[in-house]
């Protein structure tokens, strides 16, 4: 794996949106499962996106409609489109390789993660 680069983050009203970028991705290859993850100050790590190496995506109930996960493999680039968005979208938003187990996604427990890219959604 190499370190992912988070961009794109910022502050905006809510009802807003923001694109966040990620290059690299964090996938060595470009073909691995991607995810957005974000946490907030005292919770922990979510995941709010998912995207497979075939262009599948998948979506927690909270930001399903809201959010749309897309990658350029040839980039190896991920990007997060967030509209409509909320207070409680406020987190540091990271990008990294998912992989599937039982029926949902996990992070990865080894390698590198980047810094992150502060989202504040604040009137």
């Amino acid at each position: 794996q190499v370190q992912p680069v988070e961009s794109g983050g910022g502050l905006v009203q809510p009802g807003g949106s923001l694109r966040l970028s990620c290059a690299p991705s964090g996938s060595t290859s470009g073909r691995d499962d991607m995810a957005w993850y974000r946490q907030a100050p005292r919770k922990q790590r979510e995941l709010v996106a998912v995207i497979t190496s075939g262009g599948s995506t998948d979506y927690p109930d909270s930001v399903k409609g809201r959010f749309t996960i897309s990658r350029d493999n040839a980039k190896k680039t991920v990007f997060l489109q967030m509209n409509s968005l909320k207070a409680e979208d406020t987190a540091v938003y990271y990008c990294n390789v998912a992989y599937p187990y039982g029926g949902t996604w996990v992070a990865p427990a080894f390698g590198p993660w980047g810094q992150g890219t502060q989202v504040t959604v604040s009137s």
